[in-house]
């Protein structure tokens, strides 16, 4: 899949989709550009056996899905990070 900039948001909403898929199965490298202008590389996945363990307290409000960003777990920090979609550049994703 390349990315452009001549995407439409029914495009970039295709990508994000794929895009939690791929985190879902396994790890991927994501370069994106950070609000400062920098670019960042991040080892991030969503697949469930490698996710921090959470628990839930009664109390807890569910947390708000962003249409224009995507929460990920970072493998090189070990934090929850984001990064805004629209400003991905690459992905790259090892298959094993």
């Amino acid at each position: 899949m390349n990315i452009s900039n001549d995407w439409t948001d029914k495009d970039w909403d295709k990508f994000s989709e794929w895009l939690i898929g791929m985190l879902r199965s396994g790890p991927a490298t994501v370069t994106f550009t950070k609000a400062d202008g920098t670019d960042r590389v991040m080892e991030c996945t969503l697949e469930e056996s490698k996710l921090p363990k959470v628990e839930l307290k009664e109390s807890a409000k569910p947390r708000k899905e962003s249409t224009t960003s995507m929460r990920v777990f970072d493998l090189e920090k070990n934090e929850w990070r984001s990064f805004t979609i629209k400003k991905v550049k690459q992905v790259n994703i090892l298959i094993t």
